[in-house]
């Protein structure tokens, strides 16, 4: 199941709309903030899709009956560009453990690259739900190959991802080697993708606008 974001109005689109403004993007600052709180609007609504257990919470005057997420979600990301990402999540599922995974492009021409993924430092995951952040999905082949890095700790009894622009490349790419349950929480779908894969309009290299341009 795929959650489009954009097919509704919201305060959300405003941060969409500030990710991909070339003057708010010369502060990083702002920019990783708003990256922050896109993925804390999409964490409120993947909590809507966790399981519940009710408890008792004592108060200073009696006893109230509160359903809590019963099992906390293990938190993956992808360096460094999905730091941003991470830290909103977090925000909301301040008792979750984390996952991070580096995966990057490495170009034989300007147009051809192979993804490469180099490290890994995350919990079991078996039975666990995984949500995993990335702030753009441009073909899909960074999560496919994240998603296959962490089985190495388990089997997640669900996933979740989580992004702020994707394409429907991506998307149909990963409908393919992810589980069949899976769910996609997305800010925006644009259609294009340039040679070199880059999403248009998008909003350029997040990673950069986030932590600065990589030698």
């Amino acid at each position: 199941m795929i959650h489009n974001f954009s097919k509704s109005n919201s305060i959300f689109s405003t941060f969409i709309s500030e990710i991909r403004n070339v003057e708010i993007q010369h502060d990083s600052m702002r920019f990783r903030r708003n990256l922050e709180r896109i993925s804390e609007i999409l964490a409120y609504e993947i909590s809507k899709k966790l399981e519940y257990k009710k408890q008792d919470i004592t108060t200073p005057l009696g006893i109230a009956e509160i359903p809590l997420i019963k099992d906390q979600p293990v938190l993956a990301t992808i360096l460094r560009a999905g730091l941003g990402m991470h830290q909103g999540f977090l925000n909301y599922f301040d008792g979750a453990e984390s996952a991070f995974i580096s995966a990057y492009r490495k170009h034989t021409t300007a147009e051809d690259f192979d993804i490469h993924v180099e490290y890994l430092a995350s919990p079991k995951i078996d039975n666990k739900v995984v949500i995993i952040s990335d702030p753009m999905l441009a073909t899909g082949s960074s999560m496919a190959l994240v998603y296959k890095a962490i089985l190495q700790q388990g089997n997640p009894s669900k996933v979740f991802v989580a992004a702020a622009i994707a394409t429907p490349d991506a998307l149909d790419f990963l409908k393919k080697r992810l589980p069949d349950n899976t769910e996609y929480f997305i800010g925006a779908i644009d259609d294009e993708l340039t040679a070199q894969a880059y999403i248009v309009p998008g909003l350029g290299d997040a990673g950069d606008l986030a932590y600065g341009v990589k030698c």
